[in-house]
């Protein structure tokens, strides 16, 4: 099996991928030959429907259509705010996106609201559909209950339940085909209020008036460190993609990330896909340059 991954930044990162992804196809011997870079996706910063992260993302959406239709990867709209109305529905600019990443291949919606996961399969039936982490399916046989929907083709649970071993393995071969681990999730692991966060960035995704969610995490001062979420007991390691989820039948992988720099958006590239030996080469091929400053 190969480990498909789902990276972040449809509009958040274009440049880099413009820089990015003709290396990962010209010089695929500097990368493992177990992955694949299975979608790419985001959100513009200003798309009512967004969710999970709020703000980020100014590419023109026929830009970033054109750029994944060329190198043959799958764009994934990230529509998952959890607190749309009837009347958020005919929202202009999100019917556009809709209508131009439909005819530009096999493209996918992550999603969390039903009601607009009603409407985008009747209006637009020519995507497929991911269940959004942003649902916080923490309770395992929730999380079986999305994975029997045939509305989804992939399913992501709430990071907590990434090590679920005894009961991840009793799931179906179906079932394990469309589970989509979340890898390196920072968030605290111990954390009462994730799904309230969520709720607060699609509050301001529809305009609201609100105040920013106050994070109780003991390492929220920190903002997101990779070294960190290395630590969290729920973060997939490379070994563990090779040694666990691949031999047991899961090979889906989402990578966090859109309101990160593209810097640390290269770091997550280089420790998941790219060989050791290779890593100063890719670094040096994006960004390093004899005259680069740092301070």
């Amino acid at each position: 099996m190969k480990a498909y991954y789902h990276l972040p930044g449809l509009f958040e990162f274009y440049d880099f991928y413009q820089s990015f992804l003709p290396l990962f196809r010209e010089r695929r011997e500097w990368f493992y030959d177990w992955c694949e870079i299975g979608s790419i996706y985001g959100a513009p910063g200003d798309c009512l429907w967004g969710g999970g992260r709020v703000g980020f993302g100014d590419e023109k959406a026929e830009n970033a259509a054109s750029l994944m239709r060329k190198h043959g990867i799958s764009s994934r709209l990230t529509f998952s705010n959890s607190l749309l109305r009837e009347e958020h529905l005919n929202d202009r600019k999100c019917n556009a996106l809709c209508a131009i990443f439909e005819n530009s291949g096999s493209n996918g919606v992550i999603i969390c609201s039903d009601l607009l996961l009603r409407y985008l399969r009747q209006k637009f039936p020519g995507f497929y559909f991911v269940s959004s982490t942003t649902k916080v399916l923490t309770e395992f046989e929730q999380f079986r209950t999305e994975l029997d929907r045939p509305e989804f083709r992939y399913v992501v649970p709430d990071f907590r339940l990434n090590k679920a071993f005894d009961r991840l393995n009793g799931l179906s071969e179906s079932q394990k085909r469309k589970v989509e681990f979340l890898c390196n999730e920072c968030c605290w692991f111990d954390c009462p209020d994730r799904k309230a966060c969520y709720e607060n960035v699609s509050r301001k995704n529809l305009g609201e008036i609100c105040a920013d969610h106050l994070c109780v995490s003991p390492t929220a001062h920190r903002g997101y460190r990779f070294s960190d979420a290395m630590k969290n007991p729920g973060f997939i390691s490379v070994e563990n993609i090779l040694n666990i989820y691949l031999p047991c039948g899961f090979s889906q992988f989402k990578i966090e990330g859109r309101s990160l720099g593209s810097a640390l958006l290269l770091e997550f590239l280089l420790y998941y896909m790219t060989k050791p030996e290779y890593q100063l080469n890719v670094r040096e091929e994006i960004y390093l340059s004899s005259t680069l400053d740092l301070f």
